[in-house]
Order: C-alpha cells, then sequence, then structure tokens
C-alpha cells in the first residue's frame, strides 16, 4: 500500500524527525496537539493539525480512540507512532490493522511477544539466545523461591520500559517491600502487576542491536550501540559502534538478534537489548519494537536513514540494503540534553526557557523540538529538550567535536545537564571507556565535584563584569523583550555610562554573582570592559583579552549567564523586579515550619498516609510524578500527619503545599 497522508501520533523532537523524512517521500503530514502544544514546531509544521481536548496525557496522546478517529476525520492512511506514547501498544496497532489503517511499525503479534519481558524471555530461550537467570510468579511465589537466583537480584515488571517498574534488592531483609512495590508500581504505569525477578550483574554494560525487517521475510542488523551511561535506568549517553565488544562478540551478538527478531516474524524497526558483562558474555535483556531515541548514531554509522526505511517496509517494499552492502563507518556519540538539575540528583526542572540557541556550524547534529526563548518546558512530558549527535573518523574525534560544541549550546531559564555533559564527556574514565550502567550512581558526588571545581577554577570577574555592563542598560525601565535586544552590534562605553542609575554619584555598586557578593568600581570597570553584541551572544572585552559570553534577564531582574561550559545568576540589589514580578498575585502560604512544601512541578501520583497517621523518618508519604519520573515524598523527621493539602492526580508546583507535619516532640500521647 502506497502511503499518501501521514498522521503522526507524537509530538516535539521525534515528530519533527518524522516530518522531515515524510516530506522527501512526498507525504501529507497530519499532526495532533494536546492544549500545551498549540503552538509547538511539530504543530506548525504540519500540512493537517487536529486538537486533542483534555488535560491527561490519557485523554490527549494515550488516547486510541482519540487518535484513530483523528486519522480517519483527516483521510490519513498511516499512523508512524514515534518513541514513548502509544509506539509499544499491541491494543493500538491492533486498532489501526482493524481500521485498515497502516501501522508504521511491527505487528501488534510482535508487539505483544516482545512487550511481555516475561515471555520475550521464553522466545529467547528457545532460539538459544542467552538470557539473564530468572524465576516468574506473583510476589509471594517469588519471595519463597527468589533464593533460586541469589543476590543480588532485579525486580522488574513484565510489562516495563523505559527504566519503570525496576528495583534492585541486595538482602532478604530488602525482598518483600520491592516485590510489592514493584508490583503496584506496575499496575499503575503498565496495567498489568506481573513481575519477575533476575541476577543482577553488577557494572555490566548496555549494548543493543539495531534490526530492521520488511514484509517479505529479510532481516539485516545496523550493526549495535552502546547506552551504558545512564541514570535512574535511563540514557544520557549512547554511540556506535560499541567501544566495548570484539569483532568475534559483536558478529555473535548481531547473530542472536537476527535469529530472535526473524523467530517472531518481525518486519520494521526494532531494538534488541542486551546486558554484557566484564567477560563479554552477553545476555538478551528486551526487545523494543519501535523506533529508539539513539537511532542517530546509527544513521551516522551507517548511511541508512531508518525512518525512511519504516516508511518503505509498511508500504510493502524491499528493503534497501542487503547485509553485504553495510559496513562500519567511523564514530558517532549522542549525548541527551534534559531539563534537570545533576546537582539535585537530577531533580526535574521545568519552566520556561528564557535564551535557546546553539551553533549550526555542521559539525554536529541537534534533533529538538525547534524551540526558541520563550518556550515552555512542561513538567507532564518527558524531561529531555535535545540530542547532540557528533560524527567522526574515531570515538575520541567525535568526543572532541562534543566537548567543542557543548560550551556554546545555551539554555538559559531552567536547570538542565549541558554543564554536566561536559564535565563527563572531558573525565578520563568515559575517554578510557571505563564506564557502565551503575557508574554514574557510584561516582555522582565525584563527578558534581569536578564540575564545582571546574566552575571555581574560571575567572569569575568575566562573566561578573559582563553581567553588570548587561545590566546597565535596563535603567530606563525597557521590557524584558526590548531590554534582551538592546544592545546594537557595536555597543560603546559611552552609552552605556549615560545609563547609570542613581548610585553613579557613589562610584561604587553590589552584585551578587550566585551567592557571593562582590564591590565594583564603576570607573575601573569603564576603564577595563567593553561588550558587544556577537550573534546570540555576546563579546566581553576585559583587559585585552575577548570572551564570548551568552547572557538574559530574566522577569525578577536577575541575569542569567553561560560562560566556558557554565551557568551563572547575577543580580544587583538596587534593580528592582519587572512590574509583571512585582504585581504578581501571591499565593497566601503558612510559614510554619511543618509544611512539606512540593520541591517540583508535577503531578500527585499516590498519597500513602492520612491525617491522624503518625509516621518515622524515612517513611513514604507521597509519590509526585514529574517529567516520568517518579519522586519520593519522605518524612523528614517523626511525626503526626495533621493534614494532607492534595489528593492523588493533582497538578503541584514547587509552592504546593502537599503534607503539614507536626515532630514528634510537639505530638502529646493524647491525640
Amino acid at each position: 500500500m502506497k502511503i499518501s497522508k501521514l498522521l503522526i501520533a507524537n509530538r516535539g523532537e521525534i515528530a519533527l524527525r518524522i516530518i522531515r523524512t515524510a516530506r522527501t517521500m512526498g507525504y501529507t503530514v497530519v499532526a495532533v496537539y494536546s492544549e500545551q502544544d498549540k503552538h509547538a514546531a511539530h504543530v506548525l509544521e504540519a500540512d493537517e493539525r487536529v486538537y486533542l481536548p483534555g488535560e491527561t496525557l490519557a485523554e490527549t496522546y494515550l488516547n486510541i480512540q482519540a487518535i484513530i478517529k483523528a486519522t480517519k476525520d483527516t483521510g490519513a492512511d498511516a499512523i508512524h507512532p514515534g518513541y514513548g506514547f502509544l509506539s509499544e501498544n499491541p491494543l493500538f496497532a491492533e486498532a489501526c490493522e482493524k481500521e485498515g489503517i497502516e501501522f508504521v511499525g511491527p505487528s501488534s503479534f510482535s508487539i505483544r511477544a516482545m512487550g511481555n519481558k516475561i515471555a520475550a524471555r521464553e522466545i529467547a530461550k528457545k532460539h538459544g539466545v542467552p538470557v539473564t537467570p530468572g524465576i516468574t510468579g506473583t510476589p509471594e511465589e517469588l519471595m519463597k523461591n527468589h533464593h533460586e537466583v541469589g543476590f543480588p537480584v532485579l525486580v522488574k515488571a513484565a510489562a516495563g520500559g523505559g527504566g519503570k517498574g525496576m528495583r534492585i534488592v541486595r538482602s532478604e531483609s530488602e525482598m518483600a517491600n520491592a516485590l510489592q512495590s514493584t508490583a503496584s508500581e506496575a499496575a499503575n504505569y503498565f496495567g498489568d502487576s506481573t513481575i519477575y525477578i533476575e541476577r543482577f550483574f553488577e557494572n555490566p554494560r548496555h549494548i543493543e542491536v539495531q534490526v530492521l525487517g520488511d514484509k517479505l521475510g529479510n532481516m539485516i542488523h545496523l550493526f549495535e550501540r552502546e547506552c551504558s551511561v545512564q541514570r535512574r535506568h535511563q540514557k544520557i549517553v549512547e554511540e556506535a559502534p560499541s567501544p566495548t565488544l570484539t569483532n568475534e562478540v559483536r558478529e555473535k551478538m548481531c547473530a542472536a538478534a537476527i535469529i530472535l527478531a526473524s523467530s517472531i516474524g518481525y518486519y520494521n524497526a526494532g531494538t534488541i537489548e542486551f546486558l554484557v558483562d566484564h567477560d563479554l558474555n552477553f545476555y538478551f535483556l528486551e526487545m523494543n519494537t519501535r523506533i529508539q531515541v539513539e537511532h542517530p548514531v546509527t544513521e551516522m554509522i551507517t548511511g541508512v536513514d531508518i525512518v525512511r526505511e519504516q516508511f518503505l517496509i509498511a508500504e510493502g517494499e524491499k528493503l534497501s540494503y542487503d547485509q553485504n552492502d553495510l559496513s562500519i563507518n567511523g564514530h558517532a556519540i549522542e549525548v541527551r540534553v534534559y531539563a534537570e538539575d545533576p546537582q539535585n540528583n537530577f531533580m526535574p526542572s521545568p519552566g520556561t526557557i528564557l535564551q535557546y540557541s546553539f551553533p549550526e556550524n555542521g559539525s554536529v547534529r541537534v534533533d529538538d523540538a525547534h524551540l526558541k526563548d520563550g518556550v515552555q518546558i512542561f513538567s507532564n512530558f518527558d524531561p529531555m529538550i535535545s540530542k547532540v549527535i557528533a560524527h567522526a573518523d574515531d570515538r575520541i574525534g567525535a568526543v572532541n567535536k562534543l566537548v567543542e560544541f557543548l560550551p556554546n549550546y545555551t539554555i538559559l531559564g531552567i536547570k538542565t545537564n549541558l554543564s554536566f555533559l561536559g564535565v563527563l564527556l572531558k573525565h578520563s574514565d568515559y575517554i578510557e571507556n571505563k564506564v557502565h550502567t551503575r557508574y554514574l550512581d557510584n561516582h555522582l558526588k565525584e563527578l558534581n565535584q569536578r564540575f564545582i571545581e571546574s566552575k571555581d577554577a574560571l575567572d569569575q570577574q568575566i562573566p561578573l563584569s559582563a553581567a553588570m555592563l548587561y545590566s546597565m542598560l535596563n535603567s530606563n525601565g525597557a521590557s524584558s523583550k526590548d531590554y534582551n535586544n538592546a544592545l546594537s552590534v557595536d555597543t560603546t562605553n559611552q552609552a552605556l555610562w549615560n545609563e547609570i542609575g542613581f548610585w553613579r554619584l557613589s562610584g561604587k555598586i553590589t552584585a551578587v554573582l550566585d551567592t557571593q557578593d562582590y564591590v565594583l568600581d564603576q570607573h575601573s570597570l569603564k576603564q577595563k570592559s567593553h561588550i558587544s553584541k556577537n550573534g546570540a551572544g555576546f563579546r566581553l572585552q576585559l583587559n585585552d583579552e575577548v570572551h564570548d559570553i551568552y547572557m538574559v534577564k530574566a522577569p525578577d531582574a536577575s541575569i542569567h549567564i553561560r560562560y566556558a561550559g557554565h551557568e551563572f545568576n547575577f543580580y544587583r540589589p538596587d534593580v528592582a523586579p519587572s512590574d509583571i514580578t512585582c504585581f504578581t498575585a501571591v499565593k497566601s502560604h503558612k510559614t510554619d515550619s511543618g509544611d512539606i512544601v512540593s520541591p517540583m512541578p508535577g503531578r500527585v501520583l499516590s498519597v500513602k498516609v492520612a491525617e491522624g497517621d503518625k509516621v518515622k523518618k524515612g517513611d513514604l508519604l507521597m509519590v509526585i510524578e514529574a517529567m516520568k519520573m517518579e519522586n519520593n515524598i519522605m518524612a523528614p523527621y517523626d511525626g503526626l500527619v495533621e493534614k494532607v493539602d492534595v489528593k492523588q492526580g493533582d497538578n503541584v508546583d514547587n509552592t504546593s503545599h502537599l503534607i503539614h507535619l507536626s515532630k514528634e516532640d510537639n505530638v502529646k500521647e493524647n491525640i
């Protein structure tokens, strides 16, 4: 069947990636969107668009009925699901099959066969593909029989994925709680409480093989990717080929992937994931029956447009390549840029991007949602902002391209992992390939210390002087937008010093950079410094040296700075915030220290306590879901739950009061 009109059942970066190839195929493109995405780039770039009413993902991007209706109403004859959302939902693929809509992916049978991790393990064992030792059963049965596997073990949801429904257990005392918690989480996230346990390997590698199969029975692999650098079981750095495998192991692993995918008559793009131990023994983990986030690194080393192959396969065409046509060309590395704070255990960081820019010099590929200044990053979506991919003749060449590029990639207004990535890529352990799936968990304190040392080693006078000069432009009360565009291509010192405020008479002014107070002498600064606009950023001349720097003013009058790959925050105590900030309605909150406030915007996934409950320090009070991550809110001390201010399903922000907890010392026995 020839596709003429394509509906993309996704959003953001992957929707735009699909649109890019769909255009080359001559397809008319239909986008679906929720209220939050009404101005998103994937919506604006589509030929047609359909609004999905509702406030939750279940009502919008996860609503099978609504997406099928949108497809039929627009006359689209195919759906590409992208990754995430409904991409691995067999009911969605089945609904497409029943309605005569071409699903650009595998059959519902294949998704079911590999979607359940227990069933997938049995298929692998049947065809001689190694699997980790493990057993299945109810929580009670697993509690009774887990000794057959031995510690440490990994408790996993059968229908899990994306790092969800997974717990490491190292002792008998932890087992019962882990089994019950994982079963509960599996039921909440996947609608299936089935769990199993498997042997947990300390410090393994995560390596996956990309396969492509057509409807005529042809199957090829596009070699492997290594995705061992992870946090919270989710990938941060991916590369192809793996720097760990020998050619012999590579051939065996890729052959095993072909056998496994062929055994279920698989067609379209898929990925077979393996764990690899110290001795390069590999074990089947799971199959992802969709295109992967990290597919660009494979495209770069093979020259294959994987999305184009997906379309051709869906149309019933033969694969464009035979296995002998393919070879590995150089090395590619992808880093994922997340809205999160590595200095705070990767806490999600939704909010408004005040400035977004990167150099478009062709040295790297950036796959993003075509973001721009003022775009909102929402808490109910995945925290990934973009992917940065570099390709070179060898691994070190790819690393060097990323290390050179990342300091000039600017995202100001929210916390991101950009600076953390820059430190990680320069670490000797990464360069020498001494990483594994637990590396970030085991070395986070050390990496964050290196991050601090890297930032402290910079000359603080550079961001301080640049921000001070920049702040002088706003003394006449320009709007934030005008203010950020106020500098001409060659702003002169004279123009700046004509704008100095009341403190000009004293010649001194106090400013704060991060948490450090500084007193600046205006006359000295005038003699030593000069600033001019330079593309998306600025060029500071200080003491006859030139520095590139990025800055943007926030509504609270602070200035966000990115310099040499690090972020700084500057403010002047004598400058008032904007009128909008000053006169925005302020919520009334109690100041009682017993009030527990949400640490981030998100949604209340579950409340574990009720008013009147006594709790111990460390007890779980509730779970807040933010950016597809569960964040446990724990009791900070022994006490009594006097009031629960939210309920399951409520949306909260970082000013929302969750629970009022009286300290145990203040709790009387007669309460």
